[in-house]
């Protein structure tokens, strides 16, 4: 069983990093694509936000596709076009096209959003789910911690383009996983009929669920926080506090060391304190740390190092809330878990979309802006938390 649980986080992982890796890896890139194109940063910036929206979306096609057609189909599919679309991002010849090519790409980033998660599911519910899906994020974490550099050092013999060409190859890697190592979880006697009416009543079901739709939003919140860093993260740290793209890359992976480590002892405090409480600790936390690092930099303290800290910190906590929260929000839904993992999916990256777009939008190329998008996230997320996990009338009757 041990070996059959650390053989799957480590496919499943390094199946999930297949969208991260597509985005943290030409973090780097983004200011000098914006040069080759002669366009404004914000242009730039829209190449996430396409590459979001059609990340987001198409998981609602995934999901309930890997509850008809088993697991493995989607993830071919979705992780093909991928493959042909990072290709086209790394020859478009203007910034239009490659908008447009990543949008492509993230409708075939899609399958490996949402799918793990059902596969985490069918082989496993509560702590034992959550230790495998903070052991596939041990995986993941790799991903930001290595991604931006790997990038910067593809960039300086090569080009930015030679990071789409990386990319395309990871996929390649990621297809022969799947046909030689990952096994179909989902028996065909467990699928759900191939009916418009299977998926509409599976979606019945989750917009009615207040607690999956609490789970889902402050996982959502949290992720929010992540893209708007994403988005002005490489401007800021080498336009106005004058990084390299290398020291870029390692100021990038410091801020997914504190998601990295803390995510480690999410399964064993839920195991000792239970899922929810975690969470209630978990999100206190971030939004304290973001409403401080929000109410420094009004105060005039703007110092680089201070700003780092507290975004370690910040997602130091984020690494137990989206862990717990992607468990907690599947644990009741085992027989449409595909269709929820990719509702909850799509409701989280609609989010990361609109976060990016409000954060490019009103971004002047000082810190003020990213604080302000991860504290408002934060007390978002606070408020979500304190609706979603008040104790019912009937637990403080009873209690």
């Amino acid at each position: 069983m041990k070996s059959e649980f650390i053989k799957m986080a480590l496919v499943l992982g390094l199946l999930s990093c297949v969208g991260p890796f597509a985005i943290d890896m030409y973090l780097p890139a983004m200011p000098a694509m914006a040069d080759d194109y002669d366009v404004p940063v914000a242009m730039s910036q829209y190449t996430l936000v396409s590459f979001f929206i059609a990340f987001g979306i198409c998981q609602l096609f995934y999901g309930p596709a890997a509850d008809m057609f088993g697991r493995k189909p989607p993830l071919y599919f979705g992780l093909t076009l991928f493959l042909f679309a990072s290709l086209g991002c790394a020859l478009a010849p203007t910034i239009e096209w490659l908008i447009g090519l990543r949008f492509v790409q993230g409708i075939g980033a899609a399958a490996v959003m949402s799918i793990p998660r059902a596969i985490i599911r069918d082989r496993y519910t509560g702590t034992e789910a959550t230790r495998l899906m903070t052991t596939v994020m041990l995986v993941v974490s790799v991903s930001p911690m290595l991604a931006p550099l790997v990038g910067s050092l593809l960039m300086a013999p090569f080009g930015w383009p030679a990071v789409f060409y990386a990319v395309a190859l990871a996929t390649v890697f990621s297809l022969l996983l799947i046909y030689f190592v990952l096994p179909e979880t989902l028996p065909v006697v467990d699928r759900v009929p191939v009916k418009v009416s299977a998926m509409r009543d599976a979606l019945n079901v989750l917009v009615r669920d207040p607690h999956f739709i609490g789970m889902t939003l402050i996982g959502g919140m949290g992720m929010a926080s992540f893209f708007s860093f994403l988005s002005i993260a490489a401007f800021l740290y080498t336009d106005y506090y004058g990084l390299t793209p290398t020291e870029f890359s390692f100021a990038f992976a410091l801020n997914a060391l504190g998601f990295f480590v803390a995510s480690q002892f999410a399964a064993n405090l839920c195991e000792r304190f239970a899922g929810v409480a975690v969470v209630k600790w978990a999100v206190s936390g971030f939004a304290l740390s973001a409403v401080v690092n929000l109410l420094l930099n009004f105060a005039g303290i703007d110092n680089f190092g201070v700003l780092v800290g507290l975004l370690l910190v910040g997602n130091a906590f984020l690494g137990l809330v989206v862990p717990t929260t992607m468990v907690l929000s599947l644990d009741d839904h085992g027989p449409i878990a595909g269709t929820a993992a990719a509702v909850g999916g799509t409701l989280q990256m609609m989010l990361g979309a609109a976060a990016i777009g409000i954060a490019s939008a009103v971004f002047d190329g000082k810190p003020l802006t990213l604080v302000a998008a991860i504290g408002a996230c934060g007390v978002i997320a606070l408020l979500i938390c304190i609706v979603t996990l008040r104790p019912s009338p009937q637990t403080q009757v009873t209690t």
